[in-house]
């Protein structure tokens, strides 16, 4: 079987649909799918629909991924990392939380890269380590 190449470009895709996938879903303007469906008006339902199971698709194979790549253990390291991150930011001054618009766009940025991280991980571990990872192997 021929071992797919794995660079800085493949990561950055992962990112950019991730990106992608979670702004689309929610951000603090009025263009995202949650707040084109929160203003519930009854138009273009079946759209609305269509779309919300095109992102829940997307949303099931990136989490997916990074719980298996990455585990449990991964997700809270991940988590403890951006909550430290944002701590120091505070800290320092870098960021204001009397400003919540900022912090929503930090948290969305922190939840697309880590699913991006998430699903490159196997890569980026055989990459590091020469190992790989397989799962569900049928005889």
């Amino acid at each position: 079987m021929a071992q797919m190449h794995f660079s800085a470009a493949s990561f950055l895709i992962r990112w950019l649909v991730a990106m992608v996938l979670v702004f689309a879903t929610f951000n603090p303007t009025s263009y995202s799918y949650y707040q084109w469906v929160a203003a519930w008006d009854g138009i273009n339902i079946p759209l609305k629909v269509l779309a919300g199971v095109l992102l829940l698709i997307l949303f099931v194979i990136y989490l997916r991924a990074t719980w298996r790549s990455i585990g449990p253990i991964g997700m809270t390291l991940a988590a403890a990392l951006i909550a430290a991150l944002i701590w120091v930011a505070i800290d320092f001054g870098v960021l204001n939380l009397q400003r919540p618009t900022i912090f929503t766009w930090l948290l969305l940025f922190a939840l697309a890269t880590t699913l991006a991280i998430g699903i490159s991980w196997s890569h980026i571990r055989r990459r590091v380590s020469g190992q790989s990872d397989v799962d569900d192997v049928d005889d």
